[in-house]
């Protein structure tokens, strides 16, 4: 559980690290980042599941940097590792292609010398993830500069000659990623502009079964902070404390956020001046796509007791009674459309490629994962025409109060 001064790995900028096997991928995050991250050895398939490295990189900021599987690999875990790999790529802001070029035509294309790298930089560019080439080794090929000229000449992206080995090349190799990173990253806020400095902002946290002992869950730890760091006044409460905090203050606060669970008795209770939205419908935009959310939750209305719904959780806590995705909205559905209703769940990465067989996939506020992610699995769920919403957002259209709540324009 993240503290108040942590910097969650989901908030860091993800770079992947993508290339053949031996292709020095390994000995590139070790020399990039000065330390011993990855095991390295002349052995194919070295790096089996990816290895991410969370760390402070200058002028980077907080990164988390991925050590994949590499290609070409022909061990009996090939496959297995390359699923690997392509889901560290969904979680990739800006992925770094390595190559070695000793033996490369330059009179061929780009795609014609390098089929596996350019299907990998194809799957980026179609996902607008920044892409950077390095040519490594160059401490063994002199022509390694001359081939990183004609890459970017035949791709249109930047590519650097570097030596991992030697530890040649890493400071071009930052300025190129900072160059890299995308506009926004960084800037979005989770309240985005509902409150500035001074505003009183009541957040309503639920300490039942599922809060984890002693902390709050991750949303309420990054709203909490951002709100301070807005300079807002912030007052916490629990449920059953609302009433009593509204009476204290001497003027409504400006916003409430819920738990989305409290969302009905909220409502009822709250100020009619005072703007409401829970932390998952904020975190539907913060880290989806809450315009596409909103319009997949009226497909809750078309459920039959013969319909089939997907809930996906990102977190892989062990589940309680009163678990809200595995329980609780279960439970508000099949209060609507009958107990027929077909409910799977799956937690954690797993999520799955074929969606066809489902109605409506509920994903939750994804605080455990990138944006970068997130937005993947909405984006499978858009190729395949499966309406799509999240926790805050579905409980929010179940209690009849969706288009009463505030919501940011991100």
């Amino acid at each position: 559980m993240a503290t108040l001064n942590e910097t969650p790995n989901s908030n860091r900028l993800h770079i992947g690290i993508f290339g053949k096997t031996n292709s020095g991928k390994s000995s590139f995050i070790n020399a990039f980042t000065n330390q011993d991250v990855s095991i390295v050895a002349d052995v194919d398939g070295t790096t089996t599941d990816p290895v991410y490295k969370s760390m402070e990189i200058h002028p980077l900021g907080p990164c988390v940097l991925i050590d994949t599987a590499g290609f070409g690999d022909e061990s009996n875990l090939r496959d297995l590792r390359m699923e690997k790999t392509a889901l560290a790529a969904e979680k990739t802001d800006i992925a770094v292609i390595i190559l070695c070029g000793m033996g490369t035509e330059f009179k061929k294309s780009f795609a014609e010398c390098y089929p596996t790298e350019n299907q990998w930089y194809s799957y980026f560019k179609k996902r607008h993830t920044p892409v950077l080439f390095l040519i490594n080794k160059s401490d063994l090929d002199k022509s390694a500069g001359a081939l990183a000229e004609w890459i970017a000449e035949e791709t249109g992206e930047r590519a650097l000659s570097v030596s991992a080995k030697n530890r040649i090349g890493m400071d071009e190799v930052k300025s190129a990623l900072v160059r890299l990173m995308p506009e926004s990253f960084g800037a979005e806020f989770i309240t985005g502009g509902l409150v500035s400095e001074d505003d009183s902002v009541l957040l309503v946290m639920p300490q039942d079964i599922q809060a984890p002992k002693g902390r709050l869950i991750l949303p309420q730890v990054q709203t909490l902070r951002e709100l301070l760091d807005k300079k807002c006044t912030v007052i916490c409460v629990t449920t059953d404390k609302l009433t009593n905090a509204l009476k204290l203050l001497s003027k409504p606060p400006k916003l409430i956020i819920t738990d989305s669970q409290a969302f009905g008795y909220v409502y009822e209770n709250k100020p009619q001046e005072s703007m409401l939205t829970s932390f998952s419908v904020l975190f539907a935009a913060y880290k989806g796509d809450l315009p596409y959310y909103m319009e997949g939750a009226k497909a809750i209305d078309a459920l039959t007791e013969k319909s089939k719904i997907l809930i996906a959780e990102c977190c892989t806590h062990a589940p309680l009674a009163e678990d809200i995705g595995r329980v609780k909205i279960p439970r508000m559905l099949r209060k609507r459309t009958g107990d027929g209703l077909t409910v799977d769940i799956v937690s954690g990465t797993d999520f799955p490629e074929n969606l066809s067989g489902y109605d409506l996939i509920i994903q939750c506020g994804g605080c455990m994962f990138n944006r970068k992610y997130i937005l993947s699995r909405i984006d499978r769920a858009k190729s395949q025409q499966i309406p799509m919403t999240n926790y805050g957002v579905t409980i929010a259209h179940l209690s009849g109060i969706l288009d009463k709540i505030t919501v940011v324009d991100m």
